[in-house]
């Protein structure tokens, strides 16, 4: 049970957002009693850390595996990216910032997690398309690495980047280019006009 009350608490969150659903509305959707999801969870502040964490988990071991097959580091990008919002819903509420906003430490402890996990990631990534002569041989590894963690962490400021104006799989796909474009020998540049074309025909 206390895995269904997750799955289902996921899917609203990112959906609706962490503050708009409360703990009836979850109760609800499951056609149980809201005695059942205190039984595994206290207060609704202990099942959104336990369903980002659960979320999180998930995503990171995506990512693992995606990672593991040692594809061109330009397409792991994209393929990593659709991953990632598939799982994500496309983020139509901002659940990030909502995070942020109304739970401060969780959000913290997230935010900790997923540096480590993308910085091994983008630091490997950058690696291996330096070594297939991808990636310019000037480029500062842990530099790129560290900005490319800040910028994916700002796009999901609706502030700053309204959803209205943007979606996130549209802000994604341009944040990608955007830094691929800085970064790649014009033997990257091949690759990635290549696979643009791919997106935009799909």
């Amino acid at each position: 049970m206390r895995e269904k009350i997750i799955h289902k608490s996921s899917e609203l969150f990112l959906t609706l957002g962490f503050k708009s659903v409360t703990m009836d509305d979850i109760a609800n959707e499951m056609g149980i009693s809201k005695k059942t999801i205190y039984v595994h969870f206290p207060n609704k502040t202990k099942l959104v850390e336990a369903t980002t964490m659960h979320l999180f988990e998930t995503i990171s071991c995506g990512i693992d595996s995606i990672c593991e097959l040692q594809k061109n580091p330009i397409e792991e990008i994209f393929d990593i990216k659709q991953f990632v919002m598939e799982h994500l819903k496309d983020e139509k509420s901002s659940p990030q910032y909502q995070l942020q906003k109304y739970y401060p430490k969780i959000f913290a402890t997230l935010k900790s997690k997923q540096f480590e996990v993308m910085q091994g990631c983008v630091t490997e990534n950058l690696k291996r398309g330096l070594e297939q002569g991808l990636y310019r041989d000037n480029i500062n590894v842990d530099f790129i690495s560290r900005i490319y963690f800040s910028c994916m962490i700002t796009l999901k400021d609706p502030e700053l980047f309204p959803l209205k104006t943007f979606s996130m799989n549209t802000l994604m796909e341009y944040y990608l280019e955007y830094h691929l474009r800085g970064i790649c020998t014009p033997k990257g540049l091949e690759i990635l006009n290549k696979l643009l074309k791919i997106n935009q025909n799909q």
